[in-house]
C-alpha cells in the first residue's frame, strides 16, 4: 500500500490526481514498459524518439558524454513520451558522473579523508546543481557501501569508509548538499543489502554480505534505516546475497532458494518495507550484470524482481526478451496487475514530487554550471583537506630541488581506467607540477624497459640517473574486474623500483588506498583517493611542504601487511 502524502513522496490532492490518473490512462503494454529504465549512448533526436515511442520506457540513464548533446536528448525523450522520464546518472563524484565538463569534486573516500561533512553537503550540491543543468533529475548516489573487506575490487574510493558512523553522516552531507539545489533531484541509497564485505564483484557473479543479523542491524542496517527516515526516496538493491536477514524474515528458508536482493522478496518486502517502513521506490542494479541471472533463468529473474518488490528494472539485454518476460508472467499467473499497478505508482509518484509533470527541462544557458568556478575552487579545498601521509618512515619529506633536484616518474595503471568514467590520467600533470616546482623529471621508459637496466644496471648506475624514484599508482576502481591491485611489467617486474633502499623511494596512489599490501617496504607512502587535476596539484604542493597534509584516512591502508608499518 502507498502511502502518496507520506515520505518521501509528500503528494498532494493534485498530485494523486495525476497519478491515479496517468494509471488509469495506460495500457498494460505502456506499463510494462514504464518499469525499465533503458541505457545507450545514441544522441541522435530521431532515433531516440523512435525508440521512446516504441517502448515508452520509465527511465533513460547516460554515462559521462557530450553536456550538450545528451540535454538535447533529454528534451527529445520527453517530447516522445506522454509521462516524464526518471533521467538518472551516477553522481557519485561530481558533475563529471555526467559530462566530463563537469566538476570532479571527488571520489567519496577522498570526501570521507577530510574528516568534513560539509564537504559531502558540497559534493552533494556540486553533483545536484550540475546534473540537473543537463536535465538528469536522479541521482544514483550516495553510495553507502561500507568498506569492510579491503580485497573487495569495486567498493574502494566509492565509499565514504570502513566507519558505519562516518559513512552515515556523509551520506546525511550529500542527502542535504541535493535537497539545497533549488531544481528537485532524487537521491538512491546504494546497494542494498551492503557491498564491501565480500571481496568480490557483483557485476560478475551474485556476493554476499555474510554478517550475523545483528553485526548489520549495527553496521548496514543503522545507515538505511536513518537515510530512509531522513527522506531517501530511492534504494538500489544490488545483486547481493544477506542470508542472515532472509532467516529473519524466513527463518525456514533453504540456501538454495535464496536470492540476490535485487530479486528477493525477503530483502526488498521483508526488511526494506515492511521492517524498515520504507515507503519509496525500489529500483534494481542494472540487470545485464551477471550477478542478476547467474541463479535462475533471466526471464525468471525479471519477473522474480518486480514480485518481490523492485518498481524499476536497470537496464536490459534484448529490450524484447525483457518486456516479454512481464507479458508472459502476465499470461501465466506468475507476475499480478495488481503488482505491477503498484510499481508503476510508486514511479509516478516520484516522477510527481519532482514535479516533473509541471516543471521543463533546463536550456542550453544552464550549462554553464559545469566545472564553473565556485565548483572548482571547492573541489580544490576538498583537496587540500583530503590528501592523507600514510607514513614517512624515512623522513623524506619535505621534497626539494635541492635535496633530490632529479626524479624518475613511474606511473602504474594508467590507460586502464575504471568503469564508471570519472577517473582521468595524472602521468602528464604530476611530470609538469613537479617541473613547476623546480625538479627535472624523467617518465619511465614503457616502451625499451630503461633499455633492459633490470640485467644490466647496478645502484651506482641508477644513482647517475635520478636522486629520487616516485612510483605513482593510478589504477582506477571499477566494473568486472576481480582484483584492483598493482600490476608491475611481468619481465622481472622491471618497472619495480628494486633499488627502494639505496635510493629514496616513495609511493603515491591516485585511486586506491590499499596498495600497501604490494608495496609495504616502501618507506614514504601518500593516499590521494581521487586523480583529478585538484588532487595532483595538491598533492605536490604537499609533497614540496608547500602545504601541510590533513587527510584522515576513512580505512585501515595497512591492510596487515608485515613490515608495512615499520619500513
Amino acid at each position: 500500500m502507498i502511502d502518496y502524502k507520506a515520505k518521501p513522496f509528500y503528494l498532494s490532492d493534485e498530485d494523486i490526481a495525476w497519478v491515479e490518473s496517468t494509471l488509469a490512462a495506460m495500457t498494460v503494454e505502456e506499463k510494462i514498459g514504464q518499469l525499465f529504465c533503458l541505457t545507450d549512448m545514441i544522441t541522435d533526436t530521431e532515433e531516440l524518439k523512435a525508440l521512446i515511442g516504441k517502448y515508452k520506457p520509465g527511465g533513460f540513464m547516460y554515462r559521462a558524454g557530450n553536456g550538450e548533446e545528451i540535454q538535447r536528448a533529454y528534451h527529445a525523450m520527453n517530447e516522445a513520451s506522454t509521462i516524464p522520464m526518471l533521467f538518472p546518472c551516477n553522481l557519485e563524484s561530481g558533475g563529471n558522473g555526467i559530462s566530463p565538463d563537469g566538476t570532479f569534486f571527488g571520489r567519496p573516500l577522498q570526501v570521507a579523508a577530510t574528516d568534513d561533512v560539509e564537504q559531502a553537503r558540497r559534493l552533494g550540491c556540486v553533483c545536484a546543481r550540475e546534473g540537473t543543468a543537463v536535465g538528469c533529475n536522479w541521482a544514483y548516489a550516495p553510495i553507502v557501501d561500507i568498506d569492510f573487506n579491503w580485497r573487495n575490487p569495486i567498493t574502494n574510493v566509492r565509499t565514504f569508509g570502513s566507519d558505519p558512523k562516518r559513512v552515515l553522516a556523509m551520506a546525511e552531507g550529500y542527502m542535504d548538499g541535493v535537497a539545497q539545489v533549488e531544481t528537485p533531484m532524487a537521491v538512491c541509497i546504494k546497494h542494498f543489502p551492503g557491498d564491501g564485505v565480500d571481496e568480490r564483484d557483483h557485476h560478475l557473479m551474485p556476493t554476499v554480505n555474510s554478517l550475523s543479523a545483528e553485526e548489520w542491524m549495527d553496521s548496514f542496517g543503522m545507515v538505511y534505516k536513518t537515510l530512509i527516515d531522513k527522506g531517501a526516496q530511492t534504494v538500489m538493491c544490488g545483486h547481493i546475497l544477506q542470508p542472515a536477514l532472509e532467516r529473519m524474515v524466513n527463518p525456514d528458508i533453504r540456501d538454495e532458494d535464496m536470492r540476490p536482493a535485487s530479486h528477493s522478496y525477503g530483502l526488498m518486502t521483508g526488511i526494506l518495507r515492511e521492517k524498515f517502513g520504507f515507503n519509496g521506490l525500489i529500483t534494481t542494479d542494472a540487470t545485464p550484470m551477471v550477478g542478476f541471472s547467474a541463479m535462475e533463468s533471466r526471464a525468471d529473474a525479471i519477473r522474480s524482481a518486480l514480485m518481490a518488490g523492485a518498481d524499476m528494472l536497470v537496464f536490459c539485454k534484448s529490450i524484447e526478451e525483457d518486456f516479454g518476460a512481464i507479458r508472459d508472467g502476465l499470461d501465466c499467473g506468475t507476475v499480478t496487475m495488481v503488482r505491477l499497478d503498484e510499481a508503476v505508482c510508486r514511479q509516478l509518484a516520484l516522477k510527481a514530487s519532482l514535479g516533473l509533470h509541471r516543471r521543463a527541462l533546463p536550456e542550453k544557458e544552464a550549462l554553464a554550471a559545469l566545472g564553473c568556478a565556485e565548483h572548482a575552487a571547492w573541489a580544490a579545498e576538498c583537496a587540500q583537506k583530503a590528501i592523507t601521509l600514510v607514513k614517512d618512515n624515512q623522513n623524506l619529506l619535505p621534497l626539494s630541488p635541492e635535496k633530490t633536484p632529479r626524479i624518475r616518474l613511474t606511473v602504474i595503471g594508467e590507460g586502464h581506467g575504471g568503469g564508471f568514467g570519472e577517473s582521468e590520467n595524472v602521468t602528464e600533470r604530476v611530470k609538469a607540477a613537479l617541473e613547476k616546482a623546480g625538479f627535472t623529471v624523467s617518465l619511465y621508459d614503457y616502451v625499451t624497459m630503461e633499455r633492459g637496466e633490470i640485467f644490466t644496471s647496478g645502484v651506482a648506475q641508477m644513482k647517475e640517473k635520478f636522486d629520487l624514484s616516485l612510483v605513482v599508482a593510478n589504477v582506477a576502481t571499477g566494473s568486472n574486474y576481480t582484483t584492483r591491485r598493482i600490476d608491475w611489467i611481468s619481465l622481472m617486474a622491471a618497472n619495480e623500483p628494486w633499488y627502494m633502499k639505496d635510493i629514496p623511494t616513495m609511493f603515491m596512489s591516485f585511486c586506491s588506498p590499499y596498495h600497501m599490501i604490494d608495496v609495504p617496504f616502501i618507506s614514504t607512502f601518500v593516499n590521494c583517493y581521487s586523480s583529478s587535476t585538484f588532487c595532483v596539484e595538491a598533492a605536490v604542493e604537499k609533497l614540496t611542504g608547500k602545504s601541510e597534509f590533513a587527510g584522515v584516512s576513512p580505512v585501515d591502508p595497512w591492510c596487515d601487511a608485515w613490515g608495512a608499518k615499520f619500513m
